[in-house]
């Protein structure tokens, strides 16, 4: 086969992969990874396997790109770019996210729900498995693809981040529209410190580190509950208005 031949056939395969791993973040849901399925149902809490399924998949997939493309770290960012400025600029994303969660649990709940400590391993998996996912597929091969294409980098940003929001599904009724305007944030920030260091490593970090302050500050590894539906709020709406007497009781509720 002739080389510049056998060179296209790789990338139109490298198309149709990232396809797939679009789709498969349009599907999270169905492997209980998505950031709005955190609520049980039925009982039950979502299920383990379908998110460790989740993560192998996309991450299988990625390494199927790393393969099969010519020039993945070129070309799609999938390396870590130049180190320090990567850690730099990781550190300056994760710091400024970190921040955004404080303020957003200040103001949102007035003080922070800091989550049961035996949910901290599996929050820690979903913050750094969920971003690599993200970043590889987004900030990685579809930003990439794009620049490979001919388009402007700023236009290749904004896309890239467009496709992203869609993806997440943020954007439909009844969920915080905050976290709609955060994802996109951290799209596009995410975009421009890639390109900037030639790599995903700083995306990947900054992104990481918002998703863990924001479960730390919030009680939740992504979608916080709507208003009024905290379980605290729910708590407080069952009880007993402080300072009436409970029938029968002879006491009044303090």
């Amino acid at each position: 086969m002739d080389e510049g031949l056998f060179r296209t056939v790789r990338e139109l395969i490298t198309i149709g992969l990232v396809l797939i791993l679009v789709m498969l973040r349009l599907d999270a849901e169905r492997f209980g990874a998505a950031e709005y399925d955190e609520a049980k149902k039925d009982g039950k809490a979502p299920s383990l396997r379908g998110r460790l399924g989740y993560y192998f998949l996309g991450i299988g997939l990625i390494l199927v790109i790393l393969v099969v493309h010519p020039d993945p770290r070129t070309v799609l960012f999938l390396g870590p770019g130049e180190r320090i400025p990567a850690l730099v600029g990781g550190f300056l994303f994760g710091v400024i996210g970190a921040a955004q969660a404080v303020l957003f649990a200040r103001i949102r709940y007035h003080h922070f729900r800091l989550p049961n400590v035996s949910s901290y391993p599996g929050a820690l998996l979903n913050a750094i498995a969920t971003a690599f996912i993200d970043e590889a597929t987004y900030r990685g091969v579809l930003f990439g693809l794009l620049i490979a294409a001919g388009v402007n980098v700023a236009a290749a940003n904004v896309g890239q981040a467009l496709v992203y929001v869609i993806s997440t599904r943020l954007g439909a009724r009844g969920r915080d529209r905050y976290l709609l305007l955060l994802t996109l944030l951290i799209a596009l920030a995410g975009g421009w410190l890639t390109y900037a260091t030639g790599g995903i490593a700083a995306a990947f970090l900054g992104h990481a580190i918002t998703r863990l302050a924001m479960f730390v500050c919030t009680g939740h590894a992504g979608q916080v509950a709507a208003r009024g539906r905290e379980a605290e709020d729910i708590e407080r709406r069952r009880r007993t208005p402080d300072g009436w007497r409970v029938i029968g009781s002879g006491k009044s509720q303090e």
